[in-house]
């Protein structure tokens, strides 16, 4: 039976993939989008939403416009929110606004008009440092980054002996670790969807996601997907900065793969009331992608530049267990890691990307946030 779908924030990377699969599959999509220029430059660029799409422009944070938007809605995706964890440490008030106050909205009208669910998305950063294991093999939940000093040989956590750790998949069971403002507001939209739901007769589910990537990121946007970041500049001849050494390890899902997981949230009965890791279940070093993506886009000749210094709320490793996912609800990640990077290449050969990766360098530095 068709359903009606409200996605707020659905303008963006990853509400165009969740519209396009849930039409596809019949059932009739509103959007709910501000369209802000860091994301969306002069304005929506024609094509982007099918037409379909019953697209309101409006603020999250605007309970008139929220309201609106839900009429006749049976179902909510809430994906609107401030993106990037180095601009939120400055941009602390706009993060806290549009992430907390904006949920808070969202669930302030949806008690006098409820809908069946509404599914959050989290994000991985809720966690901090993934779990480790020490060199005697003991897991640790609770690792915590200390400034590195001058003479300090390993960017990674050390154990007791002095040893690096070694990180290993994270499950949902972890307790988070808020290292950043971004991650703060995350887990507070978590934390307001798996509450106020319930309390008042509907379900919420919230997916952790890891880094999303696919054609369609905002290219322009400094903080946005690392993926885009390094896209824009590699199309511009230009080496991506990757902080730290670039061996910190990250999953790359695929935006495809993600929307799939937010139909089996929207829909999966095990779902309700649940939190949900959503990756790929591979991880790799940030330096190896950087180099893949290069060789994707053809620019062999463009090798990283590894900065050496760290980022204010930056996290060193943190890799997914997707099994809850995959038992659960049938989560299954398919799109294959090499074949979207060239999928991600050919679609940034067709873009005019506008390189602002040193700007957003020089705002984190000015505030001391680079080190």
């Amino acid at each position: 039976m068709a359903q009606k779908v409200l996605i707020t924030g659905g303008a963006g990377f990853i509400g165009r993939f969740v519209a396009a699969q849930l039409l596809e599959r019949g059932d009739d999509v509103r959007v709910l989008d501000s369209l802000i220029p860091q994301v969306h430059g002069d304005g929506l660029a024609p094509g982007v939403l099918p037409a379909e799409v019953d697209l309101m422009t409006g603020d999250v944070r605007d309970i008139d416009a929220v309201r609106r938007a839900l009429k006749g809605i049976d179902k909510v995706v809430h994906l609107a929110a401030e993106v990037g964890v180095g601009q939120s440490m400055y941009a602390i008030d706009r993060y806290t606004s549009v992430n907390d106050l904006g949920t808070a909205t969202l669930f302030q009208a949806l008690i006098d008009d409820p809908v069946a669910r509404v599914v959050v998305a989290s994000s991985m950063s809720i966690y901090g440092e993934g779990l480790y294991k020490d060199s005697e093999g003991t897991t640790h939940e609770d690792v915590l980054r200390r400034p590195r000093g001058p003479n300090d040989a390993s960017w990674d956590p050390l154990d007791a002996a002095g040893l690096p750790m070694e990180p290993i998949p994270t499950p949902e069971t972890k307790r988070p670790t808020l290292a950043s403002v971004y991650a703060i507001t995350k887990f507070v939209q978590e934390r307001l969807t798996l509450t106020v739901a319930p309390a008042y007769g509907m379900e919420g589910v919230a997916l952790r996601l890891w880094n999303a990537y696919g054609p369609g990121q905002a290219l322009s946007n400094p903080y946005t997907g690392v993926l885009a970041i390094f896209a824009s500049r590699i199309a511009n001849g230009v080496a991506p900065v990757i902080f730290e050494d670039g061996q910190q390890r990250r999953d790359f899902v695929h935006v495809k793969d993600v929307a799939r997981a937010f139909l089996l949230a929207l829909d999966h009965p095990k779902a309700a009331g649940g939190v949900f890791n959503i990756g790929s279940g591979e991880d790799r070093s940030v330096n190896d992608v950087a180099t893949l993506l290069a060789d994707a886009m053809g620019r062999a000749d463009i090798r990283p530049e590894i900065a050496g210094k760290a980022r204010a709320g930056d996290i060193r490793h943190c890799i997914p267990d997707i099994d809850k996912a995959v038992e659960q609800l049938g989560f299954e990640p398919i799109e294959d890691f090499r074949d979207g990077l060239t999928e991600l290449a050919e679609w940034v050969s067709r873009q005019e990307a506008t390189d602002r990766v040193g700007e957003a360098r020089q705002e984190l530095e000015a505030r001391g946030l680079v080190a």
